[in-house]
């Protein structure tokens, strides 16, 4: 059973000492932070969901998308849930999945993928 996570253990990540490597996606690696969201919320579904997004067609298609996207979760009411994939906040999206049951306990988070020539890197916001 996962810890009950809140926003605010989240922002308390400013940087990671240590990078975690994805078990099927291998050039997809993630941080403390998103180890800790991951562990605690219950959702290590979603870094699996992103890793298979972002090593495929559509990121790989996106010039821009290729170096750097903002994966978003949203949570309704009825526990559905949507993640989307942007270049940036005011941009369309590049992925949305739509996510029919989910228990993970925030209303929304955001994880940041960076391409660093080799590797995806995931990680929070309050991490970069």
């Amino acid at each position: 059973m996962p810890n009950k996570l809140t926003a605010d253990d989240l922002r308390q990540f400013t940087g990671t000492e240590n990078y975690y490597r994805h078990a099927t996606a291998r050039n997809v690696l993630y941080t403390d932070g998103v180890k800790s969201l991951a562990e605690r919320g219950g959702a290590y579904w979603l870094i699996d969901a992103i890793a298979s997004h972002i090593t495929g067609p559509v990121i790989r298609r996106s010039t821009t998308a290729q170096e750097f996207s903002v994966w978003r979760l949203t949570v309704a009411e009825d526990r559905s849930a949507v993640l989307t994939a942007r270049i940036d906040d005011d941009g369309p999206d590049l992925v949305r999945q739509e996510i029919r049951l989910t228990d993970f306990p925030l209303q929304s988070v955001d994880v940041w993928a960076s391409h660093d020539g080799e590797h995806w890197i995931l990680y929070l916001p309050s991490e970069h």
